[in-house]
């Protein structure tokens, strides 16, 4: 698309296509959501989108992914792609900064279908995004934060090389529960094989970068 060439953008991984959906898919990936992304009574999310029913899961993954693309400003901005694995959509991996021209950070945010996990797509997908950061826009740090009960987020995040940034407490559904956050600086992010960055150049304005 000549005018919104973020369309365009994509990373490639040994397995993996992360991309901005079409409308088709993006029907896709509100399927996953309807499936579930996590076992009942457990809350991996900071706002609890997934406690809701399976057709409200699904409007709220496509109303999430409509706000991010009216919203998304060189100041501010959410790149949230679907990840395309055996032609099929299985989740979804972000990439968030705010002033990124002066902060050159980033922040990641992810869900993966349930019945996908548990096979490393998780941590592939989650490089790919580092991948588009670090060697595609020039970020010196990436973060990430997850409750302390969410082992398989956490294990993901020590696998690539973060250091642990310290703790939040957050009203999860009337408890408290304690986060752990993640800084990965670029010196320490670990670049890996196959992993290619197509069409970039032409979305750097959108992201405050020169072009």
């Amino acid at each position: 698309m000549r005018n919104w060439p973020l369309f365009d953008l994509s990373i490639t991984t040994p397995r993996l296509e992360l991309r901005l959906p079409t409308l088709d898919e993006l029907d896709e990936l509100a399927d996953r959501a309807a499936e579930g992304v996590h076992e009942t009574g457990f809350m991996p999310f900071l706002f609890p989108w997934t406690d809701a029913e399976p057709a409200e899961r699904a409007r709220s993954t496509l109303q999430y992914h409509f706000r991010a693309w009216g919203s998304l400003a060189p100041e501010k901005w959410s790149i949230d792609f679907v990840v395309v694995y055996d032609g099929q959509i299985v989740g979804t991996q972000g990439v968030t900064a705010t002033s990124f021209a002066v902060t050159r950070e980033v922040g990641t945010g992810s869900w993966l279908g349930q019945r996908f996990q548990g096979d490393g797509i998780g941590t592939e997908m989650r490089g790919a995004v580092l991948h588009l950061a670090f060697a595609g826009l020039g970020a010196r740090h990436a973060t990430t934060e997850a409750f302390e009960d969410n082992h398989a987020s956490l294990a993901v995040t020590r696998k690539l090389g973060y250091q642990e940034d310290g703790i939040t407490v957050h009203d999860r559904q009337g408890r408290p529960a304690v986060t752990r956050r993640f800084r990965l600086a670029r010196e320490d992010w670990q670049e890996s094989p196959g992993f290619e960055i197509h069409n970039l150049p032409a979305c750097l304005p959108l992201l405050g970068l020169p072009g």
